[in-house]
């Protein structure tokens, strides 16, 4: 009967939500052209078009890992319901159902901790209307929509949404599994904290804050030290499941990454991090110890001290360990609603003379009824957060990657603010950057797209550009469409190379003068081989390495590319020259000719692939094989599946004790 009970709730929880946020699941092209959704919505577009998995992306940032751009579960929601729907379409209708599905896990969550239907209801309704951060941040959303909803809609973060709303399911579970629940809610448990991972990073780091808060709070209180073999068997079954992707390589570049999108930590964040966790410790030992029915109350005291540090002390003291902490500003509002939910929850249920108990009870009543109020702006206004629709077709987003399509298919383009954003939604476009500063293999990418941008030098700009494969570069002036106006000299290009097209409004698409169309180039390997690493304002050196490549044997070569993973080339080599290949190196890459395998190493220039082919003229299949790692993480993600399949049903029959029958 309790099932049947918390089944219909959920239910109910997930279609007042869906109702709430109607028009997200109709939605296309909202008018949010300067939104990184963008990114997820091109990238579902290309996922559909080659499943079911590429192992290279070969439009972004001359080339990387596909896998080193992002998680994948999103991305693969969005690929399957782009067999129904528009790509655009798709990606909405994923976030919409995941964002509803989450305030139905606030629910969930809150019954499973505190075994209070009125909370969990209280918890869900304020998920769904209200948003208690916005007591301890300087920010606010439109109509004071929830800050989790205006995060998906107004900031286009769409995985980070995602991965929130699966974070109460992991948890729950988790509690359960650690509670001695069954080997079930173990299986559901990493089940549930992977799909957290392979959703969103900082999804994945706020279950890193939580997990090892749930943990202490069930043994501190409980005192059993099995916990701890439950504890540790719960993310291993996770990184198991997410071995396939979460790769030792992976985790090296995301965290090289980060320091191109965000600021580094400080020492004085990292002391006080460590103090915090001695106070909490402490005293949750003195006051909790060996006392079950605090636990709840431990977990909820440790996730507001760690999150609030972490958001409130990045807005009012630079508090920063790692990464940007304001992103877990939702977690924060997460956490603090269910904490209300349980101080309101314990002053209804307080133990006092009768006259004591009304006063607790209006009190209680009283907080609901300005939440309440709070929320009825947003509740009148609920279907006008989400911006009109908007004819892409008129954008110059659109627009300059159809011209592109039209008249240069094949050229690497660089391309920059909003156009970068959305350049690969309508089709496959090479371009020097990508849709987001994430997963870049190529070093050089990143001192080209400054200079390029920034740079007072327009030759310094022109080298750049040839020596990564650029065949054409679109600058979008002050007047121009684009939202962001990257470019801080647009007229620099001016007079120094050919304008390939101008919409007038603008927008001017430039030609870079290249000596070849194809992405390799017949070099002599000692003259290469001599050549330092470029250096981002180093003219001499990019005159050196432009004139090697671009002037070298005359050797015209083709490229094409056969799929995401491999690429065709056809050269004639002479002794003494190598294969230059543009393409950012990886181990992964090898190269086959006539049968044999040819030597493939990395460019110290510009971080790209050469081919040491021997004399004569060859056709050489480029190929991106699966790294061991990789194949060593679909094993384990095999064998994690069958052990997550053998604890769910094998030990299925057992069934959960009483007193919790109703999970």
């Amino acid at each position: 009967m309790r099932r049947a009970k918390l089944l219909l709730d959920l239910l109910l929880i997930f279609l007042f939500t869906a109702v709430l946020i109607k028009p997200l699941f109709k939605a296309k092209y909202l008018d949010r052209w300067d939104s990184i959704e963008s990114t997820f919505i091109e990238d579902g577009r290309f996922l559909s078009s080659h499943l079911p998995h590429p192992q290279w992306q070969p439009l972004w940032y001359c080339g990387t890992r596909y896998d080193y751009l992002y998680p994948p579960v999103l991305r693969y929601g969005t690929a399957l319901l782009s067999r129904v729907y528009a790509p655009v379409k798709a990606y909405h209708v994923y976030t919409a159902l995941l964002y509803s599905m989450g305030i139905a896990g606030v629910y969930f969550l809150v019954w499973v901790m505190s075994r209070s239907r009125g909370a969990a209801w209280l918890a869900a309704a304020a998920s769904a209307l209200v948003s208690p951060v916005f007591l301890v941040i300087p920010w606010r959303s439109p109509h004071f929509a929830p800050w989790r909803l205006w995060i998906l809609v107004g900031s286009g973060e769409g995985p980070h949404m995602s991965s929130l709303a699966l974070l109460p399911f992991a948890l729950a579970f988790g509690w359960l599994a650690l509670e001695r629940r069954g080997p079930r809610f173990l299986a559901a448990a990493g089940i549930c904290s992977a799909l957290v991972a392979l959703t969103n990073f900082y999804g994945a780091t706020a279950l890193a804050i939580f997990y090892p808060i749930l943990v202490w709070s069930l043994w501190v209180t409980h005192r059993d030290n099995r916990i701890w073999l439950r504890a540790a068997a719960i993310p291993a079954l996770a990184y198991g499941l997410s071995a396939f992707w979460l790769t030792p390589s992976y985790l090296r570049i995301t965290i090289e990454n980060m320091r191109y999108v965000s600021s580094q930590g400080n020492a004085t964040s990292v002391a006080l991090f460590a103090v915090a966790i001695v106070l909490y410790v402490a005293l949750s030992l003195r006051g909790a110890s060996g006392k079950p029915d605090r636990a709840y109350a431990v977990f909820l005291c440790g996730s507001l001290l760690f999150l609030g540090l972490n958001v409130v002390g990045y807005f009012h003291f630079n508090f920063r360990i790692m990464g940007d902490p304001h992103r877990l500003a939702s977690e924060l509002d997460f956490v603090m609603t269910i904490a209300c939910a349980e101080v309101l929850r314990r002053l209804w249920n307080r133990p006092a003379p009768a006259y004591s108990r009304v006063r607790a009870r209006s009190l209680a009543a009283m907080v609901v009824l300005f939440a309440l109020w709070s929320a009825h702006h947003y509740v009148r206004h609920a279907w006008e957060l989400y911006p009109p629709e908007s004819d892409y077709r008129q954008r110059v987003e659109y627009r300059m990657s159809d011209w592109v399509a039209a008249h240069l298919p094949q050229a690497r383009t660089f391309v920059s603010g909003s156009v970068r954003f959305w350049w690969d939604t309508w089709y496959d476009l090479a371009q020097v950057s990508g849709g987001s500063d994430q997963g870049v293999l190529n070093s050089k990418v990143f001192p080209a797209q400054w200079e390029i941008l920034l740079g007072p030098n327009p030759e310094l700009a022109v080298r750049w550009l040839t020596a990564l494969g650029a065949d054409a570069v679109i600058v979008s002036d002050k007047q121009s469409q684009e939202i962001y106006h990257d470019f801080k000299i647009p007229a620099k290009f001016a007079g120094v190379l050919p304008v390939l097209y101008d919409d007038g409004q603008g927008n001017v698409i430039y030609q870079v003068p290249r000596r070849y169309p194809s992405l390799a180039r017949v070099v002599d390997r000692a003259r290469f081989e001599a050549l330092p690493p470029l250096e981002q304002t180093n003219l001499d050196l990019l005159r050196a390495y432009t004139a090697v490549v671009e002037e070298g044997p005359d050797a015209p070569t083709t490229t094409a590319w056969s799929g995401t993973d491999t690429m065709r080339v056809h050269a004639r080599v002479a002794p003494g020259q190598s294969i230059l290949v543009q393409v950012t190196y990886d181990p992964a890459w090898h190269a086959y000719a006539g049968g044999q395998a040819l030597p493939v190493h990395k460019d110290r220039g510009a971080d790209f692939s050469v081919i040491d082919a021997p004399p004569g003229e060859h056709d050489i299949a480029f190929v991106f094989e699966a790294p061991l790692e990789n194949r060593i993480g679909w094993v384990l993600t095999w064998l994690s599946l069958a052990i997550a399949a053998l604890l769910a049903f094998e030990f299925g029959h057992a069934g959960p004790p009483n007193d919790v029958s109703f999970v």
